[in-house]
């Protein structure tokens, strides 16, 4: 193996390694998720020089300087202040969903209109409208962090993917016998996943358009699915109860997470593959180990359904949001809350 170069990226905090093996470019990166501005940079770059066989002596110093510029990106002030930048009114009927490029350059609407619009943020200026569905088009998303696709699921039971530059369709998959109501690329951008009303989801070949599996066993709607920051594993939550966790590559099952009381609403990985964490209607989240599939911890308090749940990218705290009208803030390891957020007067439904 032969290191070619290093990509910084601020988040989550991390290094990237670019190396050849057997003329081929590959990567892989250094995570580094619990750095601190105070952190010992000398023993961080020891500790990864020891598991890390790529970093020799020679290219110390080099990650060290790479450590340095990320303490100082973390140890930023964050006081931005927020403000209604703009009102875009151009779909004839309601929003469902809405989502941003990783850089937040564009930014792309979903409609009961049939349509998809990508916009420029800065601007305002529609940049395309993605038309062709039959139905309300639900589930949309960027390949982020590349950014150059777009993926469009909707009650047609179809799911199409669009160039982000031209608004060209690519491919229409087709297979779902009912409404298709969560989407999700994998982190390569290789893989599209779907979720559907038909109690299953179906994994796409990105660039051939091929059904590559599916994932059956469910006994009622997909709502929510997401793959690990590996790709090699994907969640799929259902109104059955359950969260189910799958191999990528086999389709085949790994675990059933067994312990809701009510339908799951979101689910979702951490970062580092170790964890998940499920909301319910049942007014609580469950944290899950990943690799066993056991339950290690129930976050309690919310007096409606939780409808949201994400991880921060450290994957130590986790945030909740809720038809009580609140978001709250709690321990990933301790599963204490930390802090409540109040103020919504009506339900809350997303959370990031």
């Amino acid at each position: 193996m032969k290191l070619k170069r290093f990509l910084l990226r601020y988040y989550p905090p991390g290094i990237i390694l670019e190396y050849e093996q057997q003329n081929v470019l590959k990567t892989k990166s250094i995570d580094l998720l619990d750095l601190k501005p105070n952190t010992n940079v000398g023993e961080v770059v020891e500790e990864i020089a020891k598991k890390e066989p790529l970093i020799t002596n020679s290219r110390k110093e080099q990650v060290a300087q790479l450590i340095t510029r990320l303490q100082q990106k973390i140890s930023q002030p964050d006081d931005r202040y927020f403000y209604l930048f703009k009102v875009l009114r151009a779909h004839i009927l309601p929003l469902t969903n809405v989502g941003f490029n990783k850089s937040g350059s564009c930014f792309i609407t979903g409609s009961y209109d049939r349509t998809c619009k990508v916009w420029d943020t800065a601007s305002g200026e529609e940049l395309h409208t993605l038309d062709g569905h039959r139905n309300v088009v639900y589930a949309i998303g960027f390949n982020n962090p590349y950014g150059d696709k777009i993926a469009t699921g909707s009650f047609d039971k179809t799911c199409k993917l669009w160039s982000t530059d031209s608004g060209k369709c690519f491919h229409t998959f087709k297979g779902h016998n009912s409404e298709i109501v969560c989407l999700s690329f994998d982190p390569q951008s290789t893989i599209l996943a779907t979720g559907s009303m038909d109690n299953t989801a179906k994994l796409w070949d990105i660039e051939t358009g091929r059904e590559l599996s599916t994932l059956s066993g469910h006994s009622a709607e997909i709502i929510s699915l997401g793959f690990n920051t590996k790709g090699d594993q994907i969640i799929t939550g259902s109104f059955d109860h359950t969260v189910s966790v799958w191999d990528v590559n086999s389709g085949q099952r790994i675990h059933s997470l067994i312990g809701h009381k009510a339908e799951i609403s979101s689910a979702q990985f951490n970062w580092d593959c170790s964890m998940i964490i499920t909301g319910s209607m049942d007014r609580t989240c469950k944290v899950w180990d990943a690799g066993s599939g056991h339950c290690i911890g129930v976050l309690v308090g919310h007096e409606d359904e939780v409808l949201d749940v994400v991880f921060d990218y450290t994957g130590q705290y986790i945030a909740t949001a809720s038809a009580d009208c609140t978001a709250r803030i709690y321990n990933a390891f301790t599963h204490e809350l930390i802090t409540k957020l109040e103020g919504h007067q009506g339900e809350i439904s997303k959370v990031n």
